[in-house]
């Protein structure tokens, strides 16, 4: 039987086609928008058969009070992620949910973190907000995905709640970091905000 040689030359001058698969190319969005399979394809030079999706809900703004046991941080956005063949799906209209504004000037609440939502016309995944009214103020719920977790309640005297891919702060001594991170409540002080979502997509071709 004779035998093929194929020639690292022949490889990158384009002469061969070398199957590509497994993951090819990540989308991140940070504000709201549109992911468009074809414009991704253009870019990357594959076909991109599947998809992993994730989501996270903007955080909750703290609650300000002049009672110390009055108040709490905000929650964090809830998490969803899974897997879709895109076969058939050209386009997802992308959500990133806002983070909630901490109570300033006066005590009360802060505002809820905005829902965070992938939908491609099949498929409708969704990272709930955290809320900004407590004590507690609780985490954002997640649906739609393969795999769905809620955000973590902001808790009195505490830390805001975390998500997925945010760290909460602390009472009046820590930022938050990340993603979907509740704000930090304030005893006699301005509350702080949380952090918008965020929508991950990982693109796999063959």
């Amino acid at each position: 039987m004779a035998r093929t040689t194929i020639r690292s030359e022949d490889i990158t001058s384009g002469a061969i086609d070398v199957p590509v698969s497994g993951i090819v190319g990540v989308s991140t969005f940070t504000a709201s928008g549109t992911w468009t399979k074809a414009t991704r394809e253009a870019a990357l030079g594959v076909t991109i058969k599947r998809v992993i999706v994730e989501v996270v809900g903007g955080g909750g703004g703290g609650e300000r009070s002049s009672s110390s046991s009055g108040y709490s941080n905000g929650g964090g956005g809830g998490y969803a992620r899974k897997l879709i063949d895109v076969s058939t799906i050209s386009s997802a209209t992308v959500t990133v949910g806002a983070g909630g504004i901490g109570r300033t000037g006066s005590n009360g609440v802060g505002t809820n973190g905005g829902n965070t939502i992938w939908s491609d016309g099949t498929n409708t995944i969704t990272g709930g907000g955290g809320s900004g009214n407590g004590p507690p103020a609780s985490g954002g719920t997640a649906s739609g995905g393969d795999f769905n977790l809620r955000g973590k309640w902001g808790s009195t005297q505490g830390i805001g709640g975390d998500s997925f891919y945010g760290h909460g702060s602390a009472d009046g001594n820590e930022s938050v970091y990340g993603y979907g991170a509740g704000g930090r409540g304030g005893y006699n002080a301005n509350a702080g905000n949380g952090t918008d979502g965020i929508v991950i997509v990982t693109e796999i071709a063959g």
